[in-house]
């Protein structure tokens, strides 16, 4: 397990740290998955990170994946430097949210067929720079249609609003 581990680039110590800061407290299976994605370099849980998180905070491996596959922010693919996150619920597809899906799915020359899950989506650029999701519903419907690019909220989204976020983020710039 120790080098599989490693091989995912998750230090076992360091798992152990989250797991003995949360001990003996209740519900802290999400605040150790969310700590413990969050090390890795690529945000995302690997199989034998959940396997190793499941033995040693006691937990059963059921439970960990119940949890991981319900909550939309934890991942269990690869996660690109950056990511995109469109709205498909109700509010946003009659703002026409798809559109943008499509036009973030060209400029970013990503392929639908590479993981779709359902509804819901996961594309990676080849470059592994940014990552494309979509998600049922953000709670911002007076907004819509929303796109969220590295955890921030954009508004009343565009193409050409999009583009100019995608091009600072790939500068290197602020994302708002």
């Amino acid at each position: 397990m120790k080098n599989r581990l490693q091989q995912e680039g998750v230090s076992r110590n360091a798992i152990d740290a989250i797991i003995e800061n949360y001990r003996g407290n209740a519900g802290s299976l999400l605040s150790i998955l969310e700590e413990v994605q969050n090390l890795h370099p690529n945000k995302y849980l690997p199989a034998a990170t959940l396997e190793y998180i499941a033995g040693a905070a006691g937990v059963p491996l059921s439970r960990v994946y119940s949890v991981v596959t319900f909550y939309a922010f934890f991942n269990l693919k690869p996660q690109g430097d950056h990511s995109i996150i469109v709205c498909r619920g109700t509010a946003c597809h009659t703002r026409r949210s798809k559109n943008l899906l499509e036009y973030l799915k060209s400029i970013l020359n990503l392929k639908e067929d590479e993981s779709k899950e359902g509804e819901k989506m996961f594309l990676t650029t080849a470059d592994n720079k940014f990552t494309l999701k979509t998600v049922a519903c953000f709670g911002q419907c007076a907004l819509a249609p929303v796109v969220e690019v590295d955890g921030v909220i954009h508004s009343h989204m565009t193409e050409n609003k999009l583009k100019e976020i995608i091009e600072k983020v790939s500068r290197g710039g602020k994302k708002k």
